[in-house]
């Protein structure tokens, strides 16, 4: 029972040689404040039109406006404002949510359309730093909301598994490596070759030439480059599954730059066919436009390069998924390349490059600035979540000792905190690490809405009962969960119109808020005839609640 559609048809007699169904829809607002109405209609566009001031206009409509659902509508200088029956809204609502369970707020928008997520994507033989933490978990939120708006989704983690960055790991190895401190210690073994190679590097550049050398033999297949590249991504792939396992994430597939070896020579052919390729400085480009910078396709060595990979990737995508959407997941420092991509695609004759999405984000950063994989300035997110689980455990430890699966609830808490701390930001301001702030459970956290969840399940093993709507409710407190509940498929959907997590988190927060007042307000169990509207609120908040910390990849502890 949708208030804003209600509100929409009772305008639309009164409206209709002014505006459209779909014109009223967005222009109907929440008042500022509660006490002016449930829902406004603004009646500045419509001065033109009618030849009439907004505040007569609102006169006027606010005495034709007229639902069964609707108490009464007034005008508020230019707005008509309107009071909906709360009882019967309310009953209607509950029903709706306890009816429908997890499915609430779910919509057939994508059709069942295949839509394929990019995201996550670390680069193998280097530790999975902090870096990578917003890139996983956006691009798993994002899946999980595009679901829950009728996609069908292929998750695809990209790896990082190609290009020169390797062949200057294998000098590195070979120069000064040794295999039986890799062995013991792999990937920060690794990524100490990798920084030394830069630092010295820039005392002999001839190292440099020697890298380009490496991966030029790796492209070749030569054996010994070969074996060196399988062993660096075997150990890697063992320390992201660590990651992703506490992360609770998941891929559909696996593929990696190297993927695509096969696949880029026909895509490659067919620039050359088409008469798009130029040769630049003993380099192959693609021109992309008075004034922009060209897309390097092959450079001097013929060796490939990452657009070369990301073509051939979006070729095999359309191919094997006919997605209707193809969304990547990535910095927003990656928006030149991802322009060049879909230029390139253009010139191609590729028209379905407009349904290929880039979701840029902002940086973590540390102490104002971008952490650094080459100089060795990095945070591993494995040591993050490791410290905010402990950091749960010793808060089980100081306010319930007495609970049950400690550990599993400690790593829901922990995990959960810094998953939140993170998506409740717009992902395109970058967020400051602060690992103090991070495992900061009070206020606006991961954990506070987890236990707002907790505590709804509480109350409803003391009813031993979930609560039937029957008259519905009418009182100031339960209406302001109420309409809060109500929004939540509205919130779905703008998640995914914006590709917004944080749409999600802070519906949550402010959800949670509306409760915890509800339940400082109001006696849930005291014994009368709405009871069972009380608790079906209490159910209603604990599903939304559950729901939405699963849209954002968190759990929802039973107990903590």
């Amino acid at each position: 029972m949708n208030m804003k559609d209600i509100f929409t048809k009772a305008l639309e007699e009164p409206l209709k040689n002014e505006l459209s169904e779909p014109q009223i829809a967005s222009l109907i607002e929440h008042p500022k404040h509660e006490a002016h109405g449930d829902l406004a209609f603004p009646c500045f566009q419509l001065a033109k039109s009618m030849k009439k001031p907004p505040h007569m206009i609102a006169q006027e409509l606010s005495e034709v406006v007229a639902s069964q659902e609707i108490e009464k509508a007034v005008a508020a200088g230019p707005y008509v404002n309107v009071f909906f029956k709360r009882r019967k809204i309310s009953a209607g609502i509950l029903e709706e949510i306890l009816r429908k369970g997890a499915e609430y707020g779910s919509n057939t928008t994508g059709e069942k359309g295949n839509t394929v997520f990019d995201f996550s994507s670390p680069n193998i033989a280097k530790p999975f730093s902090m870096g990578h933490l917003r890139s996983t978990i956006i691009g798993q939120a994002l899946a999980n909301i595009a679901e829950k708006n009728g996609f069908n989704c292929v998750r695809i983690n990209h790896l990082g598994d190609w290009g020169t960055q390797f062949g200057k790991l294998m000098c590195a190895y070979t120069r000064w490596g040794a295999e039986d401190d890799v062995r013991k210690c792999p990937i920060p073994t690794l990524m100490k070759y990798y920084v030394d190679f830069h630092e010295k590097a820039e005392n002999d550049p001839s190292l440099l030439e020697e890298g380009r050398a490496w991966f030029k033999k790796l492209e070749l297949g030569d054996g010994e480059a070969t074996k060196l590249w399988k062993w660096f991504r075997d150990e890697s792939l063992k320390e992201f599954e660590r990651v992703y396992d506490l992360l609770g994430i998941r891929f559909d597939h696996v593929q990696g730059e190297s993927f695509y070896n096969d696949k880029m020579t026909p895509v490659v052919a067919e620039l050359t066919e088409k008469g798009l390729l130029t040769k630049s400085e003993g380099a192959y480009v693609v021109e992309t436009g008075p004034g922009k910078p060209p897309c390097l396709i092959t450079k001097t060595d013929g060796t490939t390069l990452y657009a070369t990979r990301d073509l051939a990737a979006a070729v095999y995508r359309k191919t094997t998924f006919d997605f209707a959407k193809s969304v990547y997941v990535v910095g927003a420092e990656q928006q030149l390349h991802f322009d060049q991509i879909k230029n390139v695609l253009r010139k191609m004759g590729r028209e379905w490059e407009k349904d290929m999405v880039h979701v840029p984000f902002g940086l973590i950063l540390k102490d104002g600035k971008k952490m650094s994989t080459r100089k060795g300035k990095i945070i591993l997110l494995e040591d993050v979540l490791k410290d905010a689980i402990s950091q749960a455990e010793e808060n089980i430890a100081l306010k319930n000792p007495a609970l049950e699966n400690k550990a599993a609830t400690a790593r829901e808490v922990g995990v959960g905190a810094v998953v939140f701390h993170d998506l409740k930001n717009e992902r395109m301001n970058s967020v400051e690490f602060s690992l103090e702030q991070m495992l900061t459970f009070e206020g606006e956290t991961g954990p506070y809405v987890q236990y707002t969840n907790v505590r709804a399940r509480s109350i409803l093993t003391k009813a031993r009962a979930e609560g039937t709507p029957q008259e519905g409710l009418e009182d100031d407190a339960s209406w302001a969960v109420v309409k809060e509940l109500h929004e939540f498929p509205d919130v779905v959907r703008r998640a995914w119109q914006t590709y917004e997590p944080s749409v999600i988190a802070r519906y949550l927060l402010s959800l949670a808020s509306a409760f915890n007042k509800y339940y400082g307000k109001v006696k849930i169990l005291e014994n009368d005839d709405c009871l069972g509207d009380r608790l079906s609120v209490v159910a209603s908040v604990s599903i939304v609640l559950q729901e939405g910390l699963r849209l954002l990849g968190i759990k929802a502890p039973r107990q903590m």
